[in-house]
Parts: C-alpha cells; structure tokens; sequence
C-alpha cells in the first residue's frame, strides 16, 4: 500500500513536470505579443511591466486548469509542484537566455531588480504558489 502511495505521487509529480513544458510556450508567446503589440507604443520598463500582468494571467489560467483537471493530491504535493516548477523556469530563464539568446548574467539579473521597476519576480511567485492556491480553492 505505501509502495502504491509512493509510485503514485511520483507518477503525478513526473506529470506535473511533463506538463511544465507548455509553459515555456506560453512565456515566448506572452513575450511576442508584447514585442508585436504594445512593446512598440511604450518604453521598455512599462512593456515589461505589462508583460508580467499578462503573463501571470496566462500563468495563472493554465496552473488553474491544470489543477482542476488534473487534481492534486494534497497541499504538500502543491508545494513541491510549485518549487519544482520555479526550479525549472530560472534554470530555463538563465540558461536559455544566457547560452542560446547570448544575454549576458548581469542582463539576465536585471529583471529581479524590484528596485528598477522589473517585476518579473511576481510571475515566479505566481509559478511557485499558484499550484497550492488552487488545490485550495478547488479542493
């Protein structure tokens, strides 16, 4: 019985982790709609701050929709869910970014400099709690 409890929570985790790809979608998406719309009438500091409002609201359907189709199994589960999935988009955002788009670390820190207007912090909060937020409202 604990072997069965013990698969299956590795079985729904694996899952939630196979399902954290499309969010890398939804990033570069939520990242051309900005460059292709309102990126071009405003200053880079507001698109970016519009881009994360956006993006957390794209961020936030998805893990809402995920969860409520696809259940989770406890508040523990939500958490690790969620630190798992903030693991995976800082890996992504630095090695992507600075590897493949060749930007360089000291770019790449600048959107975590509240301080200066980025916000970009707030959509990892949003990556990282959101899983447990809606196994509450839906449990």
């Amino acid at each position: 019985m604990q072997l069965e409890r013990v698969l299956n929570q590795q079985l729904m985790i694996s899952r939630y982790i196979i399902l954290w790809l499309p969010m890398i979608v939804i990033g570069i998406s939520n990242g051309i709609l900005r460059e292709s719309t309102y990126g071009k009438y405003l200053d880079e500091l507001r698109a970016h701050q519009i881009s994360t409002l956006t993006g957390i609201l794209f961020f936030s359907l998805y893990i809402g929709t995920l969860v409520y189709f696809w259940g989770l199994e406890s508040s523990g589960q939500a958490i690790t869910i969620g630190l798992i999935w903030l693991v995976l988009t800082v890996g992504f955002e630095f090695l992507f970014g600075h590897f493949i788009a060749g930007h360089s670390w000291s770019r790449l820190g600048q959107d975590y400099n509240l301080l200066a207007g980025r916000v970009w912090i707030f959509v990892l909060l949003v990556i990282t709690f959101a899983p447990l937020l809606f196994y509450q409202l839906f449990s």
